[in-house]
């Protein structure tokens, strides 16, 4: 089949692209703008196969998006092009609300057009055809002190100008669904973590300012609840949506690994003090002396945490990581692929663009 993956350079798509690319026969379409989050760096190890192809465009761009449709004719779209990052949605909602809200209704109007044709063209296809939105567990809100967790019922809360524009992308895929019968479906997951994550996130930031010997700052009190999933579990978990989850249907997937964000620290420094020593933060004896508490940021959420029994029950998911493994796989990983972080740090990742053509 012919998957057409937006936002494929950004974090989690390009794990959805390298599982599809490694480990299926599957081909593949690249949708990304390439925005500051977009890097194709991230894609090198499989830029060269025949079956993975590279387009970029703005989902906002209708006339761009029908042109990749009508040259491609995907069976499944995999919608994962977003602004995600809640600072700067604090900072710059507008570009949140373009890219989230309007591009996502953008791409649902062709996706529509392009399956109610292929109804009468190609009724096997279209019969085949998936629209799968992928989402985020911010947009339910704060669990606070609750001790539940967030199920595919869980009433909508979003805190934030980035999981609003989420939440309402959502409730766009769903009307979709409902109105014209789109065949779409819906993911929600907890916090991803793992290689090639965009170093403005938690983890990352904390690996590479340990690894310089900078402050580590943590908001607040550092008490906020995180559900913490692994960025290739996440991937085969949508894949596997994506191919054999039932139409209309929402599923949220999860790690299993409630922490906060102070104990995300402490253990990421742990792991930092047992590879590399302390030599280079003298006179500091651990990491976790670099650890400074900064000012929380507005409406911050307390705690999330996802119920991701409906996949496992329906479709035989579960993470194969522990958070103990994962982190450890990826603090490894930083340490050994500091080409990849540094082009990020120093912008060169930007000007070379290093994708597969059409």
């Amino acid at each position: 089949m012919c998957f057409l993956v937006t936002g494929g350079a950004g974090f989690i798509g390009s794990a959805v692209i390298r599982e599809l690319i490694d480990c299926t026969d599957h081909y593949v379409v690249n949708v990304d703008k390439l925005t500051y989050a977009g890097n194709l760096d991230s894609l090198a190890s499989v830029s060269s196969s025949p079956r993975y192809h590279f387009e970029q465009a703005d989902i906002s761009d209708a006339e761009a998006i029908q042109c990749i449709f009508d040259t491609y004719r995907p069976d499944i779209v995999m919608h994962l092009a977003a602004e995600s990052h809640v600072d700067r949605s604090i900072d710059g909602p507008a570009v949140f609300i373009q890219t989230n809200v309007v591009g996502t209704s953008v791409l649902l109007e062709i996706a529509r057009k392009y399956w109610q044709e292929l109804q009468a063209s190609e009724p096997e296809k279209a019969a085949g055809f998936r629209f799968h939105h992928i989402s985020t567990d911010e947009v339910y809100g704060d669990l606070e002190d609750t001790g539940g967790l967030f199920s595919e019922s869980t009433p909508y809360a979003p805190s934030s100008p980035y999981s609003a524009s989420k939440a309402s992308s959502d409730h766009f895929v769903r009307a979709w669904q409902r109105t014209y019968g789109l065949p779409a479906l819906v993911t929600n997951c907890s916090n991803n973590y793992g290689p090639y994550h965009f170093p403005e996130k938690l983890i990352p930031l904390m690996i590479l300012n340990a690894l310089a010997g900078k402050a580590l700052p943590v908001y607040g009190d550092g008490r906020q609840i995180r559900d913490w999933l692994y960025v290739e579990d996440h991937a085969r978990a949508l894949i596997k949506v994506a191919t054999q989850g039932r139409v209309g249907e929402t599923y949220n997937i999860g790690g299993h690994n409630e922490k906060t964000n102070l104990e995300v620290v402490e253990a990421i420094c742990g792991l930092l003090d047992e590879r590399i020593g302390t030599s280079h933060i003298i006179p500091y004896t651990s990491h976790r002396d670099l650890i400074t508490f900064v000012a929380d940021r507005p409406g911050h959420d307390m705690h999330y945490a996802i119920d991701a029994s409906k996949i496992e029950r329906e479709l035989g998911w579960a993470p194969a990581e522990t958070f103990a493994t994962g982190l450890a796989r990826t603090v490894d990983w930083y340490l050994t692929n500091r080409e990849w972080w540094q082009r990020v740090q120093d912008g060169r990742y930007q000007g070379e663009r290093l994708g597969k053509g059409a």
